[in-house]
């Protein structure tokens, strides 16, 4: 019985995908649990509309993020850190103040776990950090690290 996938299934398929199953592992497994329906004309009619609007909606969402990303690179963070006299610093600035900072200042919402490099910035100076958006889209923020006086 040919039948789409609704959701991935170990060693059968991905999702969207259209394969060739038993009748009894379709009727009785994978249709009762909502993991596929019947691979009929009506329903290989809507995966194909189903699968357009998909693409649309990534369309849109790869345009915001390259708006944030423009909206990233003209942005300098500016953080105050006690630092010794040689210009070694006493801590560091770490990607969630960078995140906090972005939210609070610019009104931009990046998760912490997008920035690379994601280790703690512990050195005076400029540093280039890059954000990943959506996908492929990469904006990149610098970040200033000066002595507290």
């Amino acid at each position: 019985m040919k039948v789409i996938l609704l959701q991935n299934v170990k060693k059968i398929g991905k999702k969207d995908e259209i394969v060739d199953v038993a009748d009894g592992y379709a009727r009785n497994f994978l249709i009762p649990n909502k993991l596929a329906v019947m691979a009929s004309d009506k329903s290989r009619e809507i995966l194909e509309d189903q699968k357009i609007e998909r693409q649309e909606e990534v369309a849109l969402e790869i345009e915001k993020a390259k708006e944030v990303a423009k909206q990233l690179e003209g942005i300098t963070l500016e953080f105050s850190i006690k630092a010794g006299k040689d210009g070694r610093i006493f801590g560091s600035v770490s990607t969630k103040q960078i995140e906090q900072e972005l939210k609070k200042e610019h009104d931009i919402i990046v998760d912490k776990r997008k920035f690379t490099p994601s280790t703690p910035i512990s050195h005076l100076g400029t540093s280039r950090i890059k954000v990943v958006i959506y996908g492929e889209v990469v904006g990149e923020i610098k970040v200033h690290v000066s002595a507290k006086e």
